[in-house]
């Protein structure tokens, strides 16, 4: 909650909303004038706002009073490779309705980050789509903002707000479905940090495929350790030791993938006629220059942004959309899965 210079505690949208029975979003709009309020609401609103004390700011004002044709968008990692899809994505929807962008990179700083969003509402946006660095979930940027937020890749750990991320549990389900298709029956799984939410939602959706096909994993739960090759290529001579019969190998990166396949042939195992591989990312600078090329589930990042900001509009337009939006991922069969004879 807000504080004045003295410490005492301001009074906020959120409040004057409980008051009068409304919606934020209603509050804001009959405090700003506009047309679609009822009368006796914005009676109502006004009412609980002079009892709490309530003045909306003149940022806020010039927003409800309204639209720029513009939107604000920030990410935690403009360099990053599940970034950058993501923006593209967002710019073809935004540009496809003659919307302007102002792009900032906070760089996982969240002092940088609220210095960004105060400087995008000075410029009077009418959205903003955030954009994480990583898959859990993040808090919300504040309590109330007079305009709709999005929040993508990353979800609001707030579930009122709008967020969209990749359905991680469906996309297990269809790494470990495409294995079982190649007829692979014995079947590990080599997950990265278990702090992430996603390398646990992907193994849920494997676990579940597999059960589904009267299967269980080798060892009857998921190795997790770190998203890199070091890791792959450690846990693959682990469960080859353990393991001498798995035929089929899922991974929770491409990056821990190829750390596989190179342990698997240093090991003089044939991929896939012996062992099948499969990945997650479709990261093609890894995928592609794998031996073989990696099999591996896309997360359909572009198809997420150019979502986040279908969504934004329809918030813009004062549509509720909030709650926890799923964008489903696909799977890309390269050299590295294969029938067997």
């Amino acid at each position: 909650m807000a504080k004045t210079k003295t410490g005492s505690t301001a009074p906020t949208l959120g409040q004057v909303a409980e008051l009068a029975g409304v919606s934020m979003a209603t509050a804001s709009k009959a405090l700003n004038g506009r047309a679609e309020v009822a009368a006796r609401t914005r009676q109502r609103v006004f009412d609980a706002a002079a009892k709490v004390g309530f003045t909306p700011n003149a940022i806020a004002q010039s927003l409800m009073a309204g639209r720029t044709g513009t939107v604000g968008l920030i990410t935690g990692d403009l360099e990053g490779r599940f970034s950058i899809p993501i923006l593209m994505g967002a710019e073809d929807a935004f540009g496809a309705g003659s919307t302007s962008i102002f792009l900032c990179d906070a760089r996982g700083d969240s002092i940088r980050e609220r210095h960004h969003v105060r400087a995008l509402l000075s410029r009077r946006i009418d959205g903003l789509i955030v954009v994480g660095y990583e898959t859990n979930p993040r808090p919300p940027l504040a309590d109330t903002l007079p305009v709709p937020v999005v929040y993508a890749y990353a979800p609001s750990s707030e579930p009122g707000d709008i967020s969209v991320a990749s359905d991680n549990i469906e996309a297990g389900r269809m790494a470990a479905d495409h294995l079982i298709s190649c007829g692979r029956t014995r079947i590990a799984y080599i997950a990265g940090d278990v702090s992430y939410s996603a390398a646990r939602d992907r193994v849920t959706g494997a676990t579940e495929a597999l059960h589904a096909a009267g299967l269980s994993l080798l060892g009857g739960e998921a190795m997790y350790g770190a998203w890199s090759e070091h890791w792959g290529r450690g846990a693959a001579r682990g469960i080859l030791a353990r393991y001498p019969e798995v035929d089929g190998i899922l991974c929770g990166s491409d990056q821990i993938a190829r750390g596989v396949i190179d342990a698997l042939r240093d090991e003089g195992k044939d991929v896939p006629a012996e062992i099948a591989v499969m990945g997650h990312d479709n990261w093609e600078p890894i995928a592609t220059q794998s031996r073989p090329p990696l099999s591996t589930i896309d997360m359909n990042l572009k198809e997420l942004g150019r979502v986040a900001a279908q969504l934004l509009f329809r918030a813009i337009e004062g549509e509720d959309v909030s709650g926890l939006h799923e964008v489903p991922c696909r799977v890309v069969p390269r050299d590295s899965t294969a029938l067997t004879l």
